[in-house]
């Protein structure tokens, strides 16, 4: 082996990824391996660092830092073709859940690096008005991406007391979307509705299933569509939700596409945890885009 990168986002999780970098590095050092660490604290950093990182033609590129810090490198890293290998430090990680890698323990993800099986999988495009962004697992529009909007802009409380005032914000602000879908360059179709999903994995928020059954190898997207719905019924539809039984309700359809574009008056646009744009946008699939480090035994014992 030639050598490894590793590129660390250290305010990831709140602070959880200098300690992970930390154990990452250390671990894959007494394992023989020579390791050059590239650490970055912002999005801009991150993405020129990675560069630099990528130009030394490592073997394998482990990044430590959530959804986020990997869905803004996306381009460089798949236009490289370098494998990674992903050291979970975010507040939701749902790519690590989606495909079994260690959340909560930087030596065992970081030994992917060396023992883990390549698999490739899929990432999600959004175009807006205003940019192309890669991501990783689900693009949100509607009421799910104003309470993230909203979580980011609140200041008080910390951790997720900040998430629940968000819903209870949102909910008393509800008010349904007049989206406009068209999927797959088919007719578009107008109506009332709470929230669209978009997937590439399963689940957002750290481990919200929104669009259950989705997984992130199959070279299409899960497009999920919530209906008009009061405060109350809202409310009741979260606890399935959260068990990823809420695609069987009549509230909710779900069908899966290649291309989708939605568009509505106020529209926020989310995926990975970051705003993408506002009013429309269309979200598509990179099949085969990246290749991904993961354990060899599916790490079905991590997907909870």
């Amino acid at each position: 082996m030639g050598h490894i990168a590793l590129l660390s986002n250290p305010l990831a999780g709140k602070g959880r990824g200098r300690d992970a970098t930390a154990q990452a590095v250390a671990h894959l050092r007494s394992r023989g391996a020579e390791v050059r660490v590239f650490t970055g604290d912002s999005a801009e950093a991150s993405r020129s660092l990675v560069v630099r990182a990528l130009h030394e033609h490592p073997d394998v590129l482990v990044i430590v830092g959530g959804d986020g810090t990997l869905s803004t490198i996306l381009d460089p890293v798949c236009a490289a073709g370098a494998p990674i290998a992903l050291v979970a430090a975010g507040t939701g990680n749902d790519l690590a859940r989606a495909l079994g890698l260690p959340r909560r323990d930087a030596a065992a993800a970081a030994e992917l690096a060396l023992t883990g099986a390549a698999r490739v999988i899929d990432v999600g495009e959004v175009r807006t008005r205003d940019r192309t962004a890669g991501f990783l697992t689900v693009a949100a529009l509607g009421f799910d991406a104003r309470v993230s909007d909203r979580t980011n802009r609140l200041r008080w409380p910390h951790g997720a007391l900040r998430y629940y005032l968000a819903v209870v914000i949102e909910l008393v602000r509800l008010r349904a979307l007049r989206f406009t879908v068209a999927v797959d360059g088919g007719v578009a179709e107008t109506g009332l509705g709470t929230l669209v999903a978009v997937g590439n994995t399963a689940s957002y928020g750290g481990g919200m299933p929104v669009c259950a059954g989705a997984v992130p190898d199959d070279g299409m997207l899960d497009l999920v569509e919530v209906s008009r719905l009061g405060r109350l019924r809202l409310l009741r539809l979260f606890p399935l939700l959260l068990s990823g039984r809420h695609l069987a309700r009549r509230e909710v359809t779900h069908r899966r596409a290649r291309t989708v574009t939605v568009s509505a008056p106020g529209l926020v646009v989310y995926a990975d945890g970051e705003r993408l744009g506002e009013d429309e946008c269309t979200i598509s699939v990179r099949p085969g885009a990246l290749t991904v480090m993961t354990p060899m035994d599916g790490g079905a014992h991590e997907v909870r």
